[in-house]
């Protein structure tokens, strides 16, 4: 990793709330742009990687998040918004970019932890907004954070790269920041619910 300085996640989580409380119950079984996943499974995984990306900046044991729409709470609405304020408040704290962290089980440095928190966060919001029809506007400033991560982590850990993203999808050169990191990630960023 190249860059260790600490990143706050407050408007990413902002935006993604904004998203959150913006979905109709209809709108649940809609598709997203994760394979098989739909938009309560979404929402289910959004509320477990905020909790668990929590507890790593908090050093506290925890579990792989889920996507299962059978599992999403019933306040989701209220308490994703709540749990992504909670994780934003954990990697404010500088201590948190220091060390290691253990995400999901797995021993990282912390400053690499924070950038899969502002990543998952980041990207996943996307996913949410397309699928539902909702403006997203992220902060430039993190889809460049995300960009440099995504980039670190496909040549330090192509397998992991590989077996967390789908394939790269290309972009024009001169695509939009938020188009060049879809695109790193496995996304087309002209996906559509139709598509």
């Amino acid at each position: 990793m190249t860059t260790t300085t600490p990143l706050d996640l407050s408007s990413s989580v902002a935006e993604v709330a904004r998203v959150v409380t913006a979905v109709a119950d209809d709108q649940l079984t809609a598709p997203t742009p994760c394979a098989d996943t739909s938009v309560a499974a979404l929402l289910d995984h959004l509320h477990g990687l905020a909790v668990g990306l929590r507890l790593a900046a908090e050093r506290k044991p925890t579990g792989a998040p889920s996507a299962s729409a059978d599992a999403l709470p019933a306040d989701w609405r209220t308490r994703i918004p709540r749990e992504l304020d909670e994780l934003a408040d954990a990697w404010r704290d500088p201590a948190a970019w220091e060390g290691t962290a253990e995400p999901g089980g797995i021993a990282l440095p912390a400053a690499w932890a924070g950038r899969v928190a502002l990543n998952e966060v980041l990207v996943h919001g996307w996913d949410l907004a397309v699928a539902t029809g909702r403006p997203y506007a992220p902060d430039p400033a993190a889809v460049r954070a995300c960009i440099a991560y995504g980039r670190e982590f496909a040549a330090a850990v192509p397998q992991g790269r590989d077996s967390i993203y789908g394939p790269e999808v290309p972009v024009p050169a001169d695509a939009p920041e938020l188009d060049q990191l879809l695109g790193l990630t496995g996304r087309d960023p002209a996906w559509t619910p139709s598509t």
